[in-house]
């Protein structure tokens, strides 16, 4: 059996495989949102928060420290019907404490 291994795109092997389109398309949706509610964030906490992950109507967060998550928790009502305004069915957004992110 002869096998060639050759480098593909990520594009490519999204192509390819169901599932991994399927993390490819979520992981966009993810960071357009992030997007979309970044110029709700105050200046100084545009930096501790990440996209993450998308599960049914639950967006997830992840945050650098417990006093952006406080702070973030105060305004997560507004950040959530603006997501519904620009279409996005948000339910209810988690926030995640990852004290590693850079």
């Amino acid at each position: 059996m002869n096998r060639r291994h050759y480098a593909i795109t990520l594009q490519q092997a999204s192509a390819e495989s169901p599932t991994l389109a399927m993390l490819t398309a979520l992981t966009k949706d993810s960071s357009e949102r992030l997007k979309a509610i970044e110029p709700l964030l105050p200046a100084g906490l545009r930096d501790t928060v990440r996209a993450g992950p998308i599960e049914g109507a639950t967006w997830c967060l992840l945050v650098k420290s417990n006093s952006a998550a406080a702070k973030l928790r105060q305004i997560l009502p507004a950040l959530q019907a603006h997501l519904r305004i620009k279409g996005w069915e948000v339910n209810s957004i988690r926030l995640k404490v990852q004290t590693d992110l850079r």
